[in-house]
């Protein structure tokens, strides 16, 4: 019980006592400094601190709060920038001790550089450390899906093909300042045009003319992209924008294709064929029953009665949930070395070889809101069936209050990797939150310092 007794110091000091979630990170971090040392290789990596020069680069533990500070306040890096010198629990969580503030580019450097399997790991042992408080026991888990979407607009053929000729455009504009006998004609006033045509046409025969018009022109493009990457030059700079429209020219090339098939020839493109940004590569497209379909990906968590996320996956392509109960109940068993008792979801996760192996890994309550076929639930008593199918509906609230919460409906970060990291972070300062609200509702009442 050191977390209690270290926080019961720490909310005699005014900040503290008014900023809980901070007190509770803070008295974490302090008692556990290997924490801290799970991101350092992420973080420096190969680097070796210099002794020469100004000594300006903040410290792995600076950098790790820094970021939580960030995930928790739900800010962008320049409001991290403003608030080390606008808030005092800022500069005292961060640890500045008078020290001008770091730049909001120092911080995206390091911070963009932690993993998501560090950033999972964290997760893990701040749960460990709320188990071993008695705030959580791992005897009860309940898991649900749900889908994070990539910051990326609704994707068209039509858009997709006006957003690979203004950017092979931007590029080229670009590559002329470098390399003065290169040519070319910008297209993107008659494709931007016809781009609207299109939007505003809604029978498909009308349309027709508009896509092959559109398609010629894009054509145009395409080869002038193509012409351009052949080009010679002793520029480094030159070099890197070619580069770039190299990588371009091959999604042209692929949006050309789909959008081809499917608005000339009338085919029905299958997912695995299709693009859905030429900026987020990795979006996916989610279909959940007969719901409208979501671009980004799909999130299972797994929770416990503490309602803190013992688990979480980002995963690619679409999945079928019932796909995934296994591993989730594999990650729990491993991570935290404890079976669970009762396992709960919801009717996605049901099947017959699921209920199998959730009773040899030696689960004792396996219940599914709707079973399938002549499945049936395994329980000690009716009533255990009926306490977890309610509780089960918990994890709708956790979700909720996850994606509002720390306002990940939509990730902002770019790259699957940063996807990962983002969405991570977001469960990890949701799990600093209820931990405080645990621990909070432990303390006694005359023991806080308002």
């Amino acid at each position: 019980m050191k977390i209690f007794n270290d926080l019961l110091l720490k909310f005699e000091k005014p900040d503290w006592s008014a900023n809980p979630e901070f007190c509770v990170i803070d008295t974490i971090l302090e008692s556990r400094p290997d924490i801290i040392l799970m991101l350092k290789s992420d973080i420096i990596g190969d680097e070796k601190a210099s002794s020469f020069g100004r000594q300006d680069t903040p410290s792995v533990e600076q950098i790790a709060r820094a970021a939580i500070f960030k995930e928790m306040r739900g800010m962008d890096y320049r409001e991290l920038e403003y608030a080390q010198n606008d808030s005092r629990i800022c500069e005292a969580f961060i640890k500045l001790d008078g020290r001008d503030p770091y730049s909001f580019q120092m911080f995206q450097k390091y911070i963009s550089r932690i993993k998501p399997e560090s950033v999972h790991r964290v997760i893990v042992e701040i749960n460990k450390i709320a188990i071993s408080e008695g705030l959580e026991d791992v005897k009860s888990v309940s898991q649900d899906s749900t889908v994070v979407k990539t910051n990326i607009h609704y994707p068209t053929n039509n858009a997709l093909v006006w957003d690979c000729v203004k950017t092979s455009t931007r590029l080229l504009e670009q590559l002329k300042q470098e390399i003065d006998t290169l040519d070319f004609i910008d297209y993107t006033k008659s494709a931007k045009k016809t781009f609207f045509e299109i939007n505003i046409t809604r029978k498909e025969a009308s349309r027709y003319p508009l896509f092959c018009k559109q398609l010629i022109l894009f054509t145009k493009v395409l080869n002038q992209t193509s012409n351009a990457i052949k080009k010679k030059s002793t520029s480094i700079i030159a070099s890197s924008i070619q580069a770039e429209l190299a990588k371009l020219l091959d999604l042209m090339e692929q949006v050309y294709d789909m959008t081809y098939r499917k608005e000339i020839k009338g085919e029905k493109v299958p997912n695995e064929d299709k693009l859905f940004s030429i900026y987020e590569l990795h979006t996916d497209i989610i279909v959940k029953g007969q719901r409208e379909a979501l671009f980004g990906h799909k999130i299972n968590l797994a929770a416990g009665k503490s309602n803190l996320v013992l688990d979480c996956q980002v995963l690619r392509g679409n999945p079928a949930d019932k796909s995934l109960y296994k591993s989730t109940i594999d990650n729990i068993i491993q991570n935290y070395e404890i079976i669970p008792r009762d396992s709960t979801t919801d009717g996605g996760f049901a099947s017959l070889a699921n209920l199998e192996y959730a009773q040899k890994a030696g689960i004792v309550n396996i219940v599914f809101n709707k079973v399938v076929g002549s499945m049936q639930n395994i329980v000690s008593s009716l009533n255990m069936q009926t306490r977890l199918k309610k509780w089960r509906s918990a994890m709708e609230a956790i979700i909720s209050n996850v994606k509002r919460g720390f306002n990940i409906f939509t990730c902002n970060w770019k790259g699957w990797i940063h996807f990962q990291a983002k969405v991570l972070w977001s469960i990890l300062a949701y799990n600093f939150r209820v931990m405080t609200g645990l621990i909070l509702a432990r303390l006694k009442p005359d023991s806080l310092v308002s």
